[in-house]
């Protein structure tokens, strides 16, 4: 278990640094912008497992924080008929997201929006949210969504687990990349309690 994580871990980080080598290259007009994000999307198939995990349905409302070129809002409101809100930073990013709104024939669903996604006013309309965020969101993010989520609002973080929040269930499994490699990652379900609990 110990050496399936190290090769996930690995996995990320080798992912990471050919990540930033691709910004330095093929997104310079990102960094000319002054956006030096490291940008990895989640795959497909853990996108489909993200929202089996969180049993969306078309009555969810589903937000991606940092939400890339928007496929898990895309594939919430293709396959199960939810409403979703996806929020990035970057230009460029936005740009893709809302290509694959067109793509995925959901536009009416799917509202992307360029913002900070700690700042974003109207969360508590979230009732799923997905992300794929380094540790340092994960911390800041915490207690906002605490604080803002309704009960029974649910969470799937890909990777990286909320550092003092125990997950209702953590799932290992295998992500199979846009361009067919694969690695060991995790995903981890949350559930907003009742304040009491």
């Amino acid at each position: 278990m110990l050496h399936t994580r190290m090769l996930g871990l690995a996995g990320f980080l080798g992912v990471a640094v050919l990540a930033t080598a691709g910004l330095r290259e093929g997104r310079a007009q990102d960094e000319k912008d002054g956006y030096n994000l490291i940008y990895v999307p989640t795959p497909q198939n853990a996108v489909e497992k993200m929202l089996d995990m969180a049993k969306v349905t078309k009555s969810d409302v589903v937000f991606d924080l940092g939400c890339g070129d928007g496929r898990i809002v895309a594939t919430a409101a293709k396959k199960f008929g939810a409403k979703g809100v996806g929020i990035d930073l970057n230009p460029p990013r936005i740009k893709e997201a809302h290509e694959t709104l067109k793509k995925f024939g959901v536009g009416k669903l799917v509202e992307i929006r360029q913002g900070d996604a700690l700042k974003v006013k109207d969360l508590s309309r979230a009732t799923v949210i997905c992300l794929y965020m380094l540790p340092e969101f994960m911390t800041k993010l915490e207690p906002i969504v605490k604080e803002k989520l309704k009960p029974g609002a649910r969470i799937v973080a890909h990777d990286f687990p909320f550092p003092n929040w125990k997950a209702d269930q953590t799932v290992e499994f295998e992500g199979i990349d846009d361009s067919g490699n694969r690695r060991e990652l995790r995903l981890f379900l949350y559930t907003v309690k009742e304040k009491s609990e």
